[in-house]
């Protein structure tokens, strides 16, 4: 089995992470299928941690659709900088990261690092491995939170792939249809290669509504730790861009709840 070049994944490549406990605090990736909801799920977390005055980092790693433009309008923003600024460094720092992160208005426990509107992979030098632990081990000290929503296509997404394998918790997320539990089936052999500990991951169902039938998810999944349920008021919150804002309607409270849960198991608070 052959990945692409820049891959950390190859075959008789064994990595062993530290079985650690992510007790109040530590490292939590949101990964999945395309279009399970990583983001959303990574940014209510964020979110319900600032909310409780916990100083929380969210970075958002996809490269080939920055998401930083998608979660809250620009005025909300404090400053434009980019992720990329920081992965393209030779080195990176604490300093740098620091420099780089961009704070929320209205939220001040929060701080965000993402791609920018309109950047791409290609907009930066390319950056190797050493950078996204480098990045991750600085993030350590500067929050005692950090929520990484990773890119689906970890074969090909050095930050991601190396965020799955130094995170002390990962959430791993699938919707209830065929082709998101086909794609994480193609997924397993390449995580299987890493030496991932499959004991940090905590399986999830998103977006589940009424009329789904979650049994099937089992053959692939296992069992499922949490079933996040369709909100239509988060829906609408995606289309418009405004993921950061409060969940006020009926229809949100088992949102609100199952996030509550996620918080309380990976972190202990």
């Amino acid at each position: 089995m052959n990945f692409m070049k820049s891959s950390i994944f190859s075959r008789g490549q064994v990595q062993k992470v530290p079985k650690e406990q992510a007790l109040h605090g530590g490292v939590l990736a949101v990964w999945g299928s395309p279009s399970s909801g990583k983001t959303t799920v990574a940014v209510k977390i964020a979110k319900y941690l600032a909310d409780k005055k916990k100083n929380v980092v969210l970075v958002l790693c996809d490269t080939t659709a920055p998401m930083l433009p998608c979660i809250c309008p620009p005025s909300d923003l404090e400053c434009e900088k980019s992720l990329g600024s920081i992965l393209a460094a030779q080195h990176v720092t604490e300093s740098l990261v620091k420099y780089h992160m961009i704070t929320h208005k209205k939220m001040d426990y929060l701080t965000i690092l993402g791609m920018l509107k309109g950047e791409n992979e290609y907009s930066y030098a390319s950056y190797n491995e050493t950078q996204a632990k480098e990045l991750i081990a600085s993030l350590r000290k500067i929050a005692p939170f950090v929520i990484i929503d990773c890119g689906s296509y970890i074969a090909s997404d050095i930050l991601s792939a190396i965020a799955l394998l130094n995170c002390d918790s990962m959430l791993r997320l699938a919707n209830c249809d065929l082709k998101s539990i086909s794609y994480l089936s193609s997924q397993l052999s390449i995580l299987q290669t890493t030496g991932l500990d499959f004991e940090k991951q905590y399986k999830c169902a998103s977006n589940v509504k009424s009329n789904h039938g979650i049994e099937h998810m089992a053959g692939t999944m296992g069992s499922l730790i949490f079933q996040i349920p369709h909100s239509d008021e988060v829906e609408q919150q995606y289309l418009e861009g405004n993921l950061f804002a409060d969940l006020t309607l009926k229809d949100s409270r088992e949102f609100r709840k199952e996030i509550e849960k996620i918080v309380k198991e990976v972190f202990g608070c």
